[in-house]
């Protein structure tokens, strides 16, 4: 989802900064990015990280002068687990990636974007508002970020910077598969497919274009909204 975003906002003609744990991934989606005409900055580290979350920031204002947009798409899956088996390392791993470095990115850009009168699109789950068994600490943080993002949209829409959040459904991304909890990979992307009522999962790209919209000034009278990008899975 974060390379799909990168590639459609470039394509509208933004300057892209890519934070990623993973520096192969983000030198990849940074070649295709500059392969279609757009500037793109990497900044490797754990964005859970005050220092790293910081740096991220301050190097985007450092070489590009400004933050209209920031996108919080990175997150953490959960396999299958009963609560009482949840470690404790485990919880607060969750909170870390799926809320405390959206929190963290948002501190630090929100002086920022209150400059540009930017926007914040911060990408939840369906989990969020139709939980599952099993999947308490996942369903917990990204129900978390669905609400400190609506707290942010009320705070910052004085200043005109605005704060919408998505909730893909069951996506068609690497991410998907740790969600299996053991099946067998095609019957687990079959049982996932069969819960979407419109037949097939979401795509990276359908959460792009979602966060191109609300990012741009089409979308200028919308915040604090959540927007279920799912097919219908959440109904």
């Amino acid at each position: 989802m974060g390379r799909a975003t990168a590639l459609e906002l470039a394509g509208e003609g933004a300057a892209i900064v890519i934070a990623d744990i993973n520096e192969n991934n983000a030198i990849a989606t940074k070649e295709l990015v500059e392969n279609i005409g757009a500037r793109c900055k990497v900044v490797t580290g754990d964005i859970s990280k005050q220092e790293i979350a910081k740096r991220v920031i301050d190097e985007t204002v450092e070489e590009f002068g400004q933050i209209d947009v920031l996108a919080n798409i990175a997150g953490m899956p959960m396999a299958f687990t009963e609560i009482e088996k949840v470690e404790e390392d485990f919880w607060e791993k969750q909170m870390a990636v799926n809320l405390k470095a959206p929190f963290l990115l948002s501190k630090y850009a929100i002086p920022h974007l209150k400059v540009t009168k930017g926007s914040i699109v911060n990408v939840s789950s369906i989990a969020s508002v139709r939980p599952r068994p099993g999947l308490s600490a996942y369903c917990a943080s990204k129900g978390g970020l669905v609400e400190l993002t609506r707290s942010i949209a009320l705070e910052l829409a004085p200043h005109g910077v605005r704060a919408n959040v998505i909730n893909p459904g069951p996506a068609e991304t690497p991410m998907l598969e740790k969600f299996y909890n053991g099946l067998d990979p095609v019957e687990g992307r079959r049982i996932y497919t069969d819960s979407v009522p419109i037949g097939r999962l979401c795509t990276p790209e359908d959460i792009a274009k979602m966060i191109a919209y609300l990012s741009s000034h089409d979308a200028s009278f919308i915040t604090g909204s959540v927007f279920n990008v799912d097919g219908g899975r959440g109904l």
